[in-house]
């Protein structure tokens, strides 16, 4: 790694260390204006690359006795109708759509990024690094910006952010600042599809939507790889960072998109809470639920699942078109459309696997999933035959497509009731941690022995999924349905 990617990270730490610092101190000058005992709900949103969120809620006891009667009736109280419901439900899932073409193009992209730069496969791991950085910053600054920005701000800032990026990216700037690019792609896809998640979780009927938004997604790291290897290669000299008009100019619509359908979201998060009682002990209580969080152990199994289930979709979707092009000489104008295959077969997996997998049981379903995938990833290594490849990738995405949401609904079985929330908020953030290592890990190691070190690395991530799911623990009874 050169003097360049390792000043660029340094920088990124202390500025992400300063902000938390001055953050934190500004939330204990704030708080006291924020929270209103008669009605006491914090929320804590915990950020991901793989874009999805969960919102830890505390609400303890009424403390004000004068207020208990109306604190009751308002419980009772049917949700308000949301006004503009489909179009907001519409625009969250072009924020998702967004962010998978963003994320679904870059294996595309990244033999055309090495060989313009005249990088070597290590300095990928800063590409990686940068992104990390991005989710974490947002992460530790995303409570505070709550406390001023109401739902619409947020997601136009996010959206914003987004665009600044792609701006960058279409002219081919320096690598430093391409770096750059990635942190604030991955931060503004932090805010904008973190509130968009959080918003459509809140409505009546959510898994319903929550399904629409996310297979959004999908859709969009199925329609990245395919725009960008046809801008990539539509010339000997190629000019492959034109493809990023079309992700900006997408997250344009998704800015006015947003900007319209949350116009009644726009004040300021401030101007909602004046007059706003005190209380003193909520610090103290969401420390106490993270502390309980921390000592279940089904906590940390499930998190070591997602840590390396995480890693081997990141890791599969980056670097499989290096590969194929350094190992197998194939073309790499035809060779960026693979991953397209692997992200359709990961969208087909999780619209149609999802009832069997329920019907005949999660625990032992995901594990014949992960037995089937092990052995489609060794026809990838040990049959030289693209063609071969490409439709063992194609199948390796189908069967691994139901893991993430079976993770999910087996998480609801083994947490506490009362600690589900934040659970599965460590659960996502530690999952993002392999996300970010094995990527950089297998750059790093390229750089020295080969891309070849790609399949052996594959081998053992799905190998440790299939092995950390046996160990989770079966749901207790007590939490069952």
């Amino acid at each position: 790694m050169n003097l360049e990617a390792r000043v660029i990270l340094v920088l990124l730490y202390f500025l992400t260390l300063y902000v938390t610092l001055r953050l934190e101190s500004l939330r204990h000058l704030h708080i006291e204006t924020w929270l209103d005992p008669t009605r006491l709900t914090l929320k804590f949103y915990v950020i991901t690359m793989s874009t999805q969120t969960q919102t830890i809620i505390l609400q303890p006891t009424c403390p004000n006795e004068a207020n208990i009667s109306e604190y009751e009736n308002t419980q009772h109280q049917s949700p308000p109708e949301v006004k503009w419901k489909y179009p907001k439900i519409l625009s969250a899932g072009l924020s998702f759509f967004v962010a998978g073409i963003n994320d679904g193009s870059l294996g595309s992209i990244l033999p055309y990024v090495i060989r313009t730069y005249g990088i070597n496969t290590d300095m990928v791991a800063v590409l990686y690094g940068t992104t990390f950085f991005g989710w974490l910053f947002a992460a530790l600054t995303n409570s505070t910006i709550t406390q001023y920005l109401d739902l619409g701000p947020i997601l136009c800032l996010g959206a914003g952010i987004q665009i600044l990026a792609h701006v960058l990216r279409v002219w081919l700037p320096p690598f430093g600042l391409f770096v750059v690019t990635f942190f604030l792609a991955s931060l503004g896809q932090a805010y904008n599809d973190t509130h968009a998640n959080t918003f459509v979780a809140s409505l009546p009927g959510a898994h319903r939507y929550l399904g629409f938004i996310h297979a959004m997604y999908m859709a969009g790291c199925l329609v990245g790889p395919f725009v960008a290897t046809g801008v990539a290669s539509a010339n000997a000299d190629s000019k492959w960072s034109l493809f990023y008009v079309f992700p900006l100019g997408i997250g344009i619509a998704n800015l006015v998109t947003v900007g319209v359908s949350f116009s009644d979201r726009m004040a300021s998060a401030l101007s909602l809470i004046s007059g706003a009682g005190r209380e003193r002990d909520a610090s103290g209580a969401a420390l106490r639920e993270i502390k309980d969080t921390l000592s279940i152990s089904g906590v940390w199994l499930l998190s070591l699942f997602f840590f390396f289930f995480l890693g081997a979709t990141i890791t599969a979707g980056g670097w499989m078109v290096e590969y194929l092009v350094n190992v197998r000489d194939g073309d790499v104008k035809q060779m960026g459309y693979v991953p397209a295959g692997f992200y359709g077969g990961a969208f087909l997996g999780r619209l149609l696997l999802a009832e069997p997998t329920h019907l005949f049981g999660e625990r032992r379903m995901i594990f014949i999933y992960a037995v089937l995938c092990l052995g489609l990833q060794l026809v990838f290594w040990l049959v030289p035959n693209i063609i071969t490849e490409a439709v063992a990738v194609s199948l390796l995405g189908f069967f691994m497509g139901p893991f993430f949401a079976t993770g999910i609904s087996v998480s609801t079985k083994i947490f506490p009731p009362e600690l589900q929330s934040s659970a599965i908020a460590f659960v996502f953030v530690f999952g993002q941690i392999g996300g970010s290592i094995f990527p950089a890990l297998t750059g790093i190691i390229a750089a020295r022995v080969g891309v070849q070190v790609l399949q052996p690395m594959l081998v053992g991530l799905i190998g440790a999924s299939g092995l950390s799911w046996l160990i989770l623990p079966k749901d207790a009874p007590l939490h069952r349905d």
